[in-house]
């Protein structure tokens, strides 16, 4: 566990294993199975979570109970609904477990001691926004621009091992079509 957070922290900002550590001191360890929810839509969220072990999603559910898949967040990612977080408001979005998993979180309240003890925090946290950012604006130009096709071919390169961990309803919905629509292109593509 502390070798994967300090390896990821490192490549996103200049803090140093005793540094890191302090983040670790402040954060605990939580368990979630399968199908459980880390955030819930309509919750005030608390906290920000490390992806230590399993998979997570981001999802937007509507009132028809339609799902709108927003993100995959697999190990060594960091979760939160953190413009909620921030504004001390009601998530839009679930973050659910899919996969038996395992984060580290830290409390709001402790991320902030954290940032306020150490400025170089900020920059990880810049990093980390920068990053969501860059994620989001590609998706945005990627669902503006490209077909479906052309945007399962991105998926597949940028997630290869994730199609075999999640169902094909969720990379259906992550996609913005139909799991029929998803078939027919795996049906072409494999022809």
């Amino acid at each position: 566990m502390k070798t994967e957070i300090i390896d990821t922290i490192r490549k996103l900002a200049n803090l140093t294993e005793p540094e890191i550590q302090e983040f670790i001191d402040l954060s605990k360890v939580k368990s979630f199975p399968a199908k459980s929810h880390f955030i819930r839509a309509g919750q005030v969220p608390a906290e920000v979570g490390f992806v230590l072990k399993g998979l997570f999603r981001y999802v937007y559910i509507s009132e028809e109970g339609k799902e709108f898949t927003k993100a995959f967040m697999p190990e060594r990612s960091f979760l939160s609904s953190y413009s909620a977080m921030i504004s001390k408001t009601a998530s839009y979005f679930f973050i659910q477990a899919l996969e038996n998993a395992e984060i580290l979180s830290i409390s709001y309240d402790n991320w902030l001691k954290l940032k306020k003890l150490n400025p170089k925090w900020n920059l990880l946290l810049v990093q980390l926004l920068e990053k969501g950012y860059a994620v989001k604006e590609k998706r945005e130009r990627e669902f503006l621009l490209l077909d479906a096709e052309c945007r399962y071919r991105i998926f597949l390169e940028e997630f290869p091992s994730l199609e075999n961990r999640v169902k094909q309803h969720m990379v259906a919905s992550y996609l913005g079509i139909t799991p029929i629509a998803l078939s027919r292109i795996r049906k072409k593509m494999r022809t």
